[in-house]
């Protein structure tokens, strides 16, 4: 799909652009855009209004062929989009209006469209905000996984080249807004697709291998560490949860080094369980298959990434991966094992199936090396989170203090920039009361109660040197049911985050020093 960016002015309005469809907006109030009422032949838009042909209401959408322009416009089609009211077009409706214009454009067969939408009209929200998520609907509509069939689904032709409308005074943030909304779509299908594929082929081999395929394109740094390596590391509490499985374990460090050579990197640790049995505390086999999800957080992290170093971000970010699979056999780590993590502090492992953060623990003690400004690690790590917050919003931890809230509100105002969302939780010290264990320095679980609290605070163990957060996407990573697939989050909120991160940076002069 090609994007660009097209301008307007008092003497070539935006209604008569010569295209194969123009895409215009029209209120429930019965008014239309400035774009719609300059497009069509004198009052036959507000005639298609008035007749009832479209409300207006969000997401309607009215296609009208060889509607011609009063202003010499040679439009083939014009596509009339409801955007709701006119003096409260919410950012939910405009996004209704861009998904439904995403879904009508797929179905056409003319070349190219115009967008030419009221970006400014969005309550609370700016052009740069409404061009972006433009793009990201429109991918989403075109995205499609079918790398594994032997005959691929016939897929509709589609308008392939689609410009955006927008004055002649804003065209160079919506370029700026036109290219991240493309990097971060492409970050959102590289997780995609790593989170789509079966877990036959989406191995820690491939996760690492997808990472060196990164490096070479990007010219990022790159380093894969294998079993002995880790041994050597002593990190036992990762290799505890490779014992079960003929996959051998891979530890991915990709870098991204944008800023300056001295300035502390955000690192971002990902959960790269490819397939998630539950090891010896068997899961029931009903959905099992989604397991293959439960290395969304690692993709993630690639796809980030991937989406920064497209942009040329001037930041140092670094990518941290522990993957592996969990999985039940002989020498699988047993319900009652006490084991030894790279800080040196024990675990009793209670259920094998809360293993994600028996992996991320050895991870996050492994970042202190790079002293970083700060660390957030991504992982689908608890059912519980999904209870809490169900699928719209990311869960976020982190300590209360004056330099994690920072971090805090830097990661929740990301997500709600870019549609990403997270909500963040406690984890107060009187949850860690439910970690004691008798026989070693904690339990990897802490009861039913507060689930995806407690295995926030299990992390936050092993993360007192830095500033740090914890997101868990168990909600939020892949849709079940007949839309079942990886939804590439949070790739939206962690880019944004990072973007904006440098920018600040930038602001500063020098990067933020770890806590």
């Amino acid at each position: 799909m090609d994007f660009s960016i097209k301008s307007f002015d008092a003497k070539n309005p935006a209604g008569a652009l010569k295209t194969g469809c123009l895409v215009v907006g029209v209120f429930e109030d019965g008014k239309l855009s400035d774009a719609a009422a300059q497009a069509g032949r004198k009052g036959e838009l507000s005639a298609a209004v008035k007749s009832g042909d479209i409300s207006g209401k969000p997401g309607t959408t009215l296609l009208l062929r060889n509607a011609g322009g009063a202003n010499g416009g040679t439009a083939e089609r014009i596509l009339l989009v409801g955007l709701g009211k006119q003096d409260a077009v919410t950012d939910k409706n405009f996004n209704s209006a861009l998904q439904a214009t995403a879904r009508v454009l797929a179905s056409l067969g003319g070349g190219d469209a115009v967008i030419a939408l009221p970006w400014e009209q969005v309550k609370e929200r700016d052009l740069f905000w409404a061009v972006r998520g433009g793009v990201l609907a429109l991918r989403e509509q075109a995205y499609r996984f079918d790398a594994m069939k032997s005959k691929k689904e016939p897929v509709s032709q589609g308008v392939k080249k689609i410009a955006f409308a927008v004055a002649a005074q804003a065209l160079a943030p919506a370029r700026v807004a036109l290219a991240e909304g493309v990097a971060v779509a492409n970050g959102m299908d590289l997780a995609r697709d790593l989170g789509n594929l079966p877990p036959n082929v989406c191995t820690p081999t491939y996760l690492a291998n997808t990472a060196k395929k990164l490096a070479r394109e990007f010219k990022l740094g790159v380093e894969v560490l294998d079993r002995k390596q880790m041994q050597a590391l002593k990190m036992g509490s990762f290799l505890s949860v490779t014992h079960g499985t003929v996959e051998p374990p891979k530890f991915i460090v990709l870098k991204h080094e944008g800023g300056k050579a001295k300035e502390a990197p955000v690192v971002l640790v990902g959960k790269g369980i490819t397939f998630d049995s539950g090891g010896i505390s068997l899961k029931p086999g009903g959905s099992m298959d989604e397991m293959k999800y439960d290395m969304c957080g690692a993709a993630s992290v690639l796809g980030t990434i991937r989406a920064i170093a497209e942009l040329g971000l001037k930041l140092n970010v670094i990518g941290v991966i522990p993957a592996t699979e969990n999985m039940p056999s002989g020498s699988a780590t047993k319900p009652g094992d006490v084991i030894t993590s790279m800080s040196g502090q024990t675990i009793e492992v209670l259920n094998t199936d809360a293993e994600g953060r028996l992996i991320l623990c050895d991870a996050l003690t492994y970042a202190e090396r790079f002293k970083p400004a700060a660390v957030v690690d991504i992982a689908t790590l608890t059912g519980a989170c999904i209870t809490a917050l169900g699928h719209h919003n990311s869960g976020l931890f982190t300590r209360h203090d004056a330099a994690h809230d920072a971090l805090a509100d830097e990661l929740l105002s990301a997500g709600r920039a870019s549609g990403d969302t997270a909500w963040r939780l406690p984890i107060e010290d009187s949850y860690q009361e439910q970690l004691k264990s008798n026989f070693a320095d904690m339990a990897n679980i802490g009861g039913a109660p507060a689930g995806s609290i407690t295995a926030a605070c299990f992390l936050a163990r092993y993360t007192s040197k830095y500033t740090w957060a914890h997101l868990d996407i168990a909600g939020t990573a892949w849709k079940s049911g007949a839309a079942k697939g990886a939804t590439g989050r949070p790739v939206p909120l962690l880019t944004t985050f990072l973007i904006r991160h440098a920018q600040a940076q930038a602001l500063t002069g020098k990067g933020k020093k770890a806590a």
